[in-house]
């Protein structure tokens, strides 16, 4: 038997533990020498922003699981008792549903990060992809969740939402009948929902460490978007990252602990706090705020399978990103061009999440079909195009050189390359 490596580590329990199971090694060099880009800035907070959110969902959504009850007839009192006689019930639900919110956020602020810095170019095409399908699988947690207090958004939601599947020829009926466990929604489609609900959110910590391993692989990007090439490039993960986005975690909980104890329902539906009654068609079904620019690319479509295929088609055409960009720079910062069509897709998510709150006709339609012509015509023609006919800036030779030269501005100087492998 082969005899049990030494270890540093003072503790002597830890250093027994980490004898034979080198778990504490790991975590020191993962989190506490690895080295980190010098140059990142608060944006490369909001992936450990995301996990923290996602560690208090799940934390919470354990403890209201044991109240809740999914049957048609009782889940949206046994909300109700919830919030009113379980001890801090309504502060575990207003901490769960506007986490909800909050989570998405950090991740939407996180991908157009990584949008405006290259960051899903090679060698981070896995790291991309995986962030991706973290993505999905948020948002069908998060419309399981909605569907569960049962009011009329939740039941009329969820009768939208999976109807669409219905517009698959051959395949897309028997979809629907799973997912209702009948005709119609009703009381097993909640049940299904109550349990998928519980069990993707574990699904997503798997993927999250996936992510984070990818990560540790390939290295972090920066805003510079070129790599570091010793250690005058880079900073020990703590306590240089650790502070920086400590401070970041603090201001975001300060946030979002304001819309937890002073708005708490702001971000959700009036018509979520009735009773669901499929009798009762709501004038206007909406789903949650997160989702509402690919709501308004479904309704855009005249063709319902048409609508559906724009739909997924705009979150499944993400993960193709690393091969529709032919750029070799990586960061907008050095690519001015393409900067400004950045800023016009971040507009053009923004008027398409609106137009997908206002009703589907007039104006509006017009402004969500412009809005999803602009989103696919962006990665699937300018992104191409842009990366073989842009010049972009000259790059610095390395991460610390902006700084040893003054500030942060990059000097095209002698020291500048015209180009720099992504």
């Amino acid at each position: 038997m082969a005899q049990a490596q030494a270890t540093k580590f003072k503790n002597p329990v830890v250093n027994w533990i980490d004898s034979r199971l080198p778990i504490f090694t790991m975590l020191d060099h993962e989190y506490n020498h690895y080295p980190m880009p010098r140059n990142v800035n608060y944006l490369w907070a909001f992936g450990a922003i995301a996990g923290i959110m996602l560690v208090i969902m799940i934390a919470t959504g354990l403890f209201l699981a044991m109240q809740y009850s999914s049957h048609t007839s009782l889940a949206f009192d046994s909300v109700e008792r919830i919030m009113r006689d379980v001890n801090y019930g309504w502060l575990l639900r207003y901490i769960h549903a506007n986490g909800a919110s909050m989570f998405f956020i950090a991740v939407y602020i996180h991908m157009f990060r990584g949008l405006y810095y290259g960051s899903y170019k090679a060698p981070r095409e896995i790291l991309w992809i995986l962030g991706v399908i973290i993505f999905l699988v948020m948002m069908g947690t998060a419309f399981m969740g909605y569907v569960l207090p049962w009011g009329q958004m939740s039941f009329w939601g969820a009768t939208v939402i999976t109807n669409l599947f219905s517009a698959f020829p051959i395949v897309g009926d028997p979809i629907v009948t799973l997912l209702w466990g009948g005709f119609s929604v009703d009381n097993p489609t909640l049940n299904r929902f109550f349990a998928l609900h519980f069990l993707l959110p574990f699904v997503l910590l798997g993927l999250v460490i996936l992510h984070t391993a990818a990560l540790h692989v390939s290295g972090s990007n920066n805003p510079l978007g070129i790599e570091a090439k010793g250690p005058q490039d880079t900073v020990p993960f703590n306590p240089y990252v650790t502070i920086k986005d400590g401070f970041a975690v603090v201001i975001f909980l300060i946030v979002y602990a304001a819309f937890v104890f002073f708005m708490p329902n702001y971000m959700g539906h009036p018509d979520n706090y009735i009773p669901a009654n499929p009798l009762v068609t709501p004038a206007h079904i909406v789903p949650e705020w997160y989702f509402l620019p690919f709501y308004a690319m479904l309704r855009a479509i005249p063709d319902k399978l048409g609508g559906v295929l724009a739909m997924f088609g705009s979150i499944a055409l993400l993960a193709f990103l690393p091969w529709l960009d032919t750029s070799k720079v990586r960061s907008c910062k050095f690519r001015p061009i393409y900067r400004q069509f950045f800023w016009i897709l971040a507009i053009d998510a923004l008027v398409l999440g609106y137009a997908g709150s206002q009703p589907a006709e007039g104006a509006w339609l017009v402004i969500a079909r412009i809005g999803t012509a602009y989103y696919f015509f962006h990665f699937l023609i300018l992104l191409p195009l842009l990366g073989k006919l842009e010049r972009p800036l000259p790059l610095p030779s390395s991460i610390s050189e902006p700084v040893l030269k003054g500030g942060g501005r990059v000097a095209a100087g002698a020291h500048a390359k015209p180009m720099e492998k992504a």
